[in-house]
């Protein structure tokens, strides 16, 4: 008995359920997650994650020149955002090489994130979940999404950009009713702040 007590204390916690947290242009994404966070949730922001990674890597560093030129990066080393975005935009072939480069580095960060984790929720915000197909690799996925009038008025207010520019970016992205069919759990952000972090703290605490 006794040792099967020893056993049971040196017993690893479970692993976190993972849910993928995801939105379009101006849904109010990066809002909800930081609300998450004030509830006491981790939440690994791989956009952001993904931006610093294709500056400490020198093997990203190598493969990205290597495709897109060595433009890809300044005089400072630094990765040149404007210029890659500039590159595939409307290339979609190369957006996917890039994609098979960067993807794969940042999935490894976000599973060595994982394992430092101690609540039983943590929360991977990411803005290509459904595209990428990484639900599958979540135990739920979260949608934030809006009326497309009020997302692109956030935009434009936020960036300085104009309705086409808004526009454009939004039809490169999966149609919301898409991503609703797909979606788990859904939040609405069709409001005001307080209403958001209202419907954000009755969502993620009936995750089971």
């Amino acid at each position: 008995m006794e040792e099967l007590h020893s056993e049971a204390q040196q017993a690893e916690p479970p692993a976190p359920k993972i849910i993928g947290l995801t939105g379009g242009i101006g849904s109010g994404k990066t809002t909800v997650a930081h609300f998450i966070e004030e509830f006491g949730f981790p939440v690994y922001y791989s956009d952001d994650r993904a931006k610093a990674i294709v500056n400490e890597s020198e093997d990203l560093k190598i493969k990205i020149k290597e495709l897109l030129g060595e433009e890809s990066y300044d005089k400072n080393g630094l990765y040149d955002r404007k210029f890659v975005a500039g590159k595939v935009f409307s290339n979609q072939d190369l957006l996917e090489q890039l994609n098979e480069i960067i993807h794969p580095a940042v999935r490894i960060d976000f599973e060595d994130w994982v394992k430092k984790q101690t609540k039983y929720l943590v929360f991977k915000e990411t803005a290509l979940l459904f595209e990428l197909k990484l639900n599958r690799q979540c135990y739920k996925s979260l949608l934030v999404t809006a009326e497309d009038n009020i997302r692109i008025k956030r935009v434009m207010d936020r960036d300085n950009k104009t309705y086409r520019e808004v526009q454009a970016v939004m039809e490169k992205q999966m149609s919301e009713k898409d991503k609703i069919k797909m979606a788990d759990c859904i939040i609405y952000n069709n409001t005001n702040l307080e209403e958001l972090k209202e419907e954000t703290e009755k969502v993620i605490f009936a995750i089971e």
